[in-house]
């Protein structure tokens, strides 16, 4: 009888533990889906979390919420995802800065190689190195030629030390062999602000951001910092076809969570994102607002996060980039 009974609690204890490794790997999970951003609501980040949610939501049949948890870059956001819930209900729509950027400038309170796993990149979309019309440059190749024989004259704004206008300035000054003052901002609105009042000559700007100035005149666009032209600016070219090949600074933000969170669950999240990002209407929405989806695997993610942190990393050291 004894041995029934000991026979029939470990029977129930086998149950349990079955019962248990399903439901930690049951997709979608039974509750609200979080996706978390690292940023204020209204910039991009923001905007192409909503328009991925929203779709998200009505595929897999649950309720998924834009988390705003903006500070410090867009790491609040990145510590809370990196140590949150790992039932694969908190998704993180992170960035760069946090991802490959931050750990090569100071110290933070978690690896995004260690503590987060990649799902799926998101959206990429370049900056535009703009001028004031007030500066008589006209061309990209009028800014490189007035730099080199100005160095340290010419000044760039950015929205701040080790963002991607920052670093995009540096860049060009590596490949260019010039030397341009960088001038950091509390962010794009104060940058913009002093372009306009030409308290500044150049800024990498987000193409929402310069529309309406490039539009009435007031900034002149020289060149586009992605691999490819701007649809909505094609007689704009790369930097990279316009004498430096390679030149690669873009804007990306890119889906993982927590590493904890059970492979089964992040696959799944793969192929639902995925699929969201091909969606004729989504590409459609995304693309007004100057974003371009970019669905991959988790492996072609993992890749590209290593050769980013590769890339500014180097600049960083070189340039003895820090975050003050």
């Amino acid at each position: 009888m004894k041995q029934k009974n000991i026979f029939n609690v470990l029977l129930s204890l086998a149950f349990g533990l079955l019962s248990y490794s399903a439901n930690s790997q049951e997709f979608p999970p039974k509750k609200t889906i979080t996706m978390v951003v690292g940023f204020a609501a209204g910039g991009a980040a923001d905007t192409a979390a909503r328009i991925i949610s929203k779709k998200l939501g009505e595929n897999i049949g649950a309720n998924v919420v834009v988390d705003n948890r903006g500070g410090a870059g867009g790491n609040i956001a990145h510590q809370f995802a990196a140590t949150g819930p790992t039932d694969g209900s908190t998704i993180l729509f992170g960035s760069v800065g946090p991802l490959t950027i931050a750990p090569h400038m100071m110290k933070l309170p978690y690896d995004p190689f260690k503590d987060l796993s990649p799902i799926s990149m998101g959206v990429n979309f370049p900056n535009i190195l703009v001028v004031n019309a007030g500066t008589g440059i006209k061309t990209f190749a009028e800014y490189i030629a007035y730099a080199k024989k100005n160095p340290k004259k010419l000044d760039y704004a950015s929205t701040g030390p080790g963002s991607a206008s920052h670093l995009a300035g540096e860049l060009l000054d590596e490949m260019a062999g010039i030397e341009t003052v960088h001038v950091p901002y509390k962010g794009g609105a104060p940058a913009m602000q002093d372009l306009l009042g030409e308290r500044v000559a150049a800024y990498f700007s987000t193409y929402s951001t310069a529309k309406a100035y490039i539009e009435n005149g007031k900034l002149i666009p020289l060149a586009v910092t992605g691999p490819q032209r701007l649809k909505s600016l094609p007689k704009v070219p790369t930097i990279a076809e316009s004498g430096f090949p390679g030149f690669n600074a873009t804007n990306w933000y890119a889906f993982v969570a927590s590493s904890k969170v059970p492979a089964p669950i992040m696959d799944r999240w793969n192929v639902e994102i995925v699929k969201v990002l091909k969606s004729p209407d989504v590409v459609s929405q995304l693309n007004d607002h100057g974003l371009t989806p970019m669905p991959t695997s988790r492996e072609e993610l993992a890749k590209y996060m290593t050769k980013e942190s590769a890339t500014w990393g180097r600049l960083i050291r070189e340039k003895k980039i820090t975050g003050e």
